[in-house]
């Protein structure tokens, strides 16, 4: 195979931490590479370091055998290296066509942006991915997968013969995956190199030929994957085994604290009921888009449901909640919500890690009440879920997603909620991060808590949760102990109803 890209001993420091410490990676055309490691590993620096958003500061950069250095993402683009970042960089004022031609966009004769040529490529490109969405759509009103589509089409689109993409699954269901995964291996069978970044074990053994591991910014190997188990690339990345991702399972369960009964969710679905107790873990799995959302976003006002009653603590009150207040009542019952997409509906990027946590603190309090001070609270809070941070002061926007997970968490933990309702709780997380999260969601259920999760990773739900209700259809169709879960019989279950 050609090598069409060389980092050779690529160092880079951000004030007084070594971020990457001689890290070489050779990328083949014809290859989909994986690039494997820990938050805080270096991968998004060595990517961004490739697609000229940072320089290094020792090390070269050879380009069909060339020496070549990026100024900025323009000058890495010409040299045919496109890239599609985990943070979506789409803006959200702007058309889907406007932010695929931002920069380039073509002009008429006299000029003037062209948009009917604009909107007709975007509209090609688009449905080269298989997505019919109108070009004039703006971003601000699309779903957090749609939005990623579009970030993978422009990079598509680019005319480049190096593809950086990281993360680019985190919000996609399986069958948007496939779609993906046919066209990188169109681009590889054009003889294109990929570099594929993600903490999905299925699709990096799916996708990739060759992965190369990154820890604490320096270089652990590179190996082919036909060679490599996930068990053995696990233990590569954290020194230890896929079972050991996983605490122990919870004793008996306790006293009902939350439960649903004759909940529709749609006009013509079936009614439903469920019942959650203190000191257990309870997934709802399924097939992409089946309603499990639905059903978890019913309790907080996110979603209307037909009909339905919720009970917690003993306590029952009626479906539909307040779209408005439904998330703040809840959290007044002792129930904590944790969104999908942290950074748009779970956290204020901007504010510091301590008034994220103290958020929902300060909610639950009377706004005539004396603000109080939470710095003992907090600064426990962060020890006990091992923050990784400069400090309580430090922006939340500047930590990794796995960190930023945990904070995420610990505004319900140091609200001492009883129940927490969680939509993807490691998306777009490493292996190590998970497992810490995995621990700290079985401290809260072993307290006394109680926690209903949802998913798109089966194993993930297998694996943490104690109970697995499988939907269908907008309901309710099987329940399984997760010990004796399969993924197999899960699916069954979806696809006998």
């Amino acid at each position: 195979m050609t090598i069409l890209v060389e980092m050779s001993n690529i160092a880079k420091s951000f004030g007084g931490t070594a971020a990457l410490k001689g890290v070489s990676l050779a990328l083949a055309g014809g290859s989909v590479h994986a690039l494997m490691g820990e938050n805080g590993a270096g991968k998004s620096t060595l990517m961004k370091i490739l697609a000229g958003v940072h320089q290094p500061d020792g090390g070269t950069i050879s380009r069909d055998g060339r020496a070549v250095s990026f100024g900025n993402p323009a000058d890495a683009l010409d040299a045919g290296i496109s890239t599609v970042f985990q943070e979506l960089s789409l803006l959200p004022n702007l058309s889907i066509a406007e932010n695929m031609f931002l920069g380039r966009e073509p002009t008429t004769r006299l000029g003037r942006v062209d948009y009917a040529r604009m909107n007709e490529e975007a509209r090609r490109a688009l449905a080269e991915l298989g997505l019919s969405l109108d070009p004039g759509t703006l971003v601000s009103e699309l779903s957090i997968a749609e939005r990623q589509f579009v970030e993978i089409a422009h990079g598509i689109k680019a005319d480049a013969s190096v593809f950086i993409l990281d993360e680019p699954t985190a919000a996609l269901n399986a069958a948007d995956v496939e779609i993906l995964n046919r066209h990188i291996r169109r681009l590889k069978g054009e003889g294109k190199a990929v570099v594929y970044i993600s903490h999905r074990m299925d699709e990096i053994f799916a996708i990739c030929d060759t992965v190369t591991v990154l820890k604490d910014g320096a270089l652990v190997g590179t190996r082919p994957l036909s060679e490599m188990t996930p068990a053995t690339l696990i233990a590569m990345m954290v020194g230890r085994e896929l079972a050991a991702l996983f605490p122990p399972r919870g004793a008996e369960a306790g006293e009902e604290v939350l439960a649903l009964s004759g909940l529709r969710v749609t006009e013509r679905s079936k009614p439903l009921s469920l019942s959650l107790r203190r000191g257990e873990i309870v997934a709802l799995a399924g097939l992409e888009g089946q309603g499990q959302q639905k059903i978890l976003r019913a309790l907080v006002g996110q979603y209307a449901p037909v009909a339905g009653q919720a009970t917690v603590k003993g306590k029952p009150f009626a479906l539909p909640a307040s779209a408005a207040s439904g998330v703040r009542a809840m959290q007044a019952r002792g129930v904590g919500f944790v969104p999908e997409d942290r950074k748009e509906d779970g956290l204020f990027l901007g504010l510091s890690i301590a008034h994220n946590i103290s958020a929902a603190l300060y909610s639950m309090r009377s706004e005539l009440s004396i603000a109080g001070s939470y710095q003992r609270l907090i600064a426990d809070v962060m020890q006990r879920l091992q923050v990784k941070a400069a400090g309580p002061g430090a922006p939340a926007g500047t930590l990794s997603g796995g960190n930023q997970q945990k904070v995420l968490l610990g505004r319900y933990l140091a609200a001492e909620m009883d129940v927490l309702l969680i939509e993807e709780p490691t998306r777009g997380v490493d292996i190590g991060a998970k497992a810490e999260i995995y621990r700290l969601l079985r401290e809260f259920a072993d307290r006394g808590g109680a926690i209903l999760v949802l998913s798109r990773e089966t194993v993930e739900l297998i694996g943490l949760c104690d109970r697995i209700l499988v939907v269908h259809g907008d309901t309710i169709v099987a329940e399984m102990p997760a010990a004796a879960a399969t993924e197999h019989n899960i699916l069954d279950a979806a696809l006998s109803a």
